[in-house]
């Protein structure tokens, strides 16, 4: 599909508050982003649209925080470049829950001990730790596994399969890593394999947890989910019927504004927050099926 980059330049504080807004809809971008330029030194938002922006609908959303209008650039994506892997090139590793996030180009820095090492290299699918949503996910998953063993476990919109690596490597049991995006499922599979754990994931192409085997192998005693919260809603059900008695499920993807409306979704299911977490804006959720 065609993609488009809607920017804009402002300060630093109205750039991560105009993230903010529009990732608090489901309609305007496919992700947001604030960044220093780092020649100018000028901070600009930036969003990423599968289709022509509705730049009218960004002029009233920004105009409704700001008081005033702004003016918006379009420029169509090169489709042969992959933007993902252009915009990680040169991430540091990341460490958060005792995993060591790392590319490829950073192999000489691993400690040998102390952490849990995981390669990631940027990839045509999102998810290297860098993000506050995934950085918080391997933190929630560092607390729940202290507190218990589990048997049956899912990544949900795995992405890279970070999060699903995650738990391969430290429970030595299978795991399902499901994504609606194929191309996601073929980087998981390579990146279990380069990480040593491919016995233990099985990628599968999947919306949500509508796949028969996704079925067949529940219920899950383990669910993890890294998405975004119009995705995370429409699922709670699913969830419910996907999670045994007991279960654990970790939710993010999450502005911390939008926490009350997940909390709401998924409180009609009969599950209940039982921790929160927050980096920066973000939050990510520990709930549990009693």
């Amino acid at each position: 599909m065609p993609l488009n980059q809607l920017s804009t330049p402002l300060s630093k504080d109205d750039a991560y508050a105009l993230v903010d807004a529009v990732m608090a809809r489901d309609d305007l971008a496919i992700t947001a982003s604030a960044h220093e330029d780092a020649e100018t030194g000028t901070w600009v938002f930036e969003a990423t649209c599968d289709e022509t922006p509705d730049v009218a609908a960004f002029a009233a959303l920004a105009e409704a925080l700001f008081g005033g209008a702004l003016d918006f650039t379009v420029e169509p994506i090169d489709p042969s470049v992959n933007w993902v892997a252009k915009s990680l090139e040169g991430l540091k590793p990341v460490v958060a829950g005792g995993f060591y996030v790392y590319g490829s180009h950073d192999e000489a820095t691993v400690p040998t001990v102390g952490v849990t090492p995981i390669l990631v290299d940027a990839a045509q699918a999102f998810g290297t730790g860098h993000h506050e949503t995934t950085a918080g996910c391997l933190e929630a998953i560092d607390r729940v596994l202290k507190k218990r063993q589990f048997r049956s476990m899912i990544d949900v919109g795995t992405g890279t399969g970070l999060l699903a690596i995650a738990l391969a490597k430290r429970t030595r049991r299978p795991i399902i890593a499901s994504d609606i995006d194929p191309v996601a499922v073929v980087t998981t599979d390579e990146n279990a394999r380069l990480n040593g754990v491919a016995t233990f994931i099985r990628g599968i192409e999947a919306v949500g947890l509508d796949h028969p085997e996704i079925t067949k192998a529940g219920p899950y005693d383990l669910i993890v989910a890294n998405i975004l919260v119009g995705p995370l809603v429409a699922l709670a059900p699913d969830m419910r019927k996907a999670a045994a008695h007991g279960a654990t499920i970790i939710l993010s993807g999450i502005l911390n504004t939008q926490v009350p409306r997940i909390v709401a979704a998924y409180h009609a299911q009969g599950i209940v927050v039982a921790e929160k977490l927050l980096k920066s804006e973000w939050a990510t959720l520990i709930l549990t099926r009693p």
